[in-house]
């Protein structure tokens, strides 16, 4: 056989039944992925000290809400763009959101001086909620990936907030 045919050989035998293999295997995954940009619904971002989390967005009604540094409730009403939701969802897909556990933290008597975050995404057919609390002492890679996230939905939100002008 020469070498071309056993190239030939090599490739019908081993690499297309690789890639049949790997079609029907990951079709159905992608296909039934639950959190899905084009089934995005809506997003909600809470912050704050204790349990009363003042501080708030959700991207359905375009409600924003916070406290600026002279202690006074600022409340305005901004909508994110495409663009920004699809940012944030990459990156949360980026960072694994989707894969965090349901409560990053815990609460404890230290958390009426500890920040608290809740983000909701919500979809479709499934929402993921986390809560991040801010005297975690677990996984640092976690942490890191969850603090990341937050600062990427507050980074997005300022930069809406300055386009609105408002």
């Amino acid at each position: 056989m020469s070498s071309r045919g056993k190239k030939i050989f090599l490739a019908i035998t081993i690499i297309v039944p690789m890639i049949i293999y790997c079609y029907i295997y990951y079709k159905p995954i992608i296909q039934n992925a639950p959190f899905r940009k084009k089934d995005f619904v809506s997003m909600e971002y809470k912050w704050g000290i204790k349990d009363t989390l003042e501080n708030h967005y959700n991207s359905a009604t375009g409600e924003y809400q916070y406290v600026n540094g002279a202690d006074s409730t600022i409340k305005k009403k901004m909508f994110l763009k495409s663009d920004d939701i699809l940012f944030m969802h990459s990156k949360a897909n980026e960072i694994g959101l989707w894969n965090f556990p349901d409560t990053i933290g815990k609460r404890s008597e230290k958390s009426l001086t500890v920040p608290r975050y809740d983000i909701l995404f919500k979809y479709k057919e499934k929402s993921k909620h986390v809560v991040i609390y801010g005297d975690f002492d677990g996984n640092p890679k976690l942490l890191d990936a969850a603090v990341q996230m937050r600062k990427i939905i507050a980074e997005t939100l300022l930069q809406a907030e300055r386009r609105s002008g408002k």
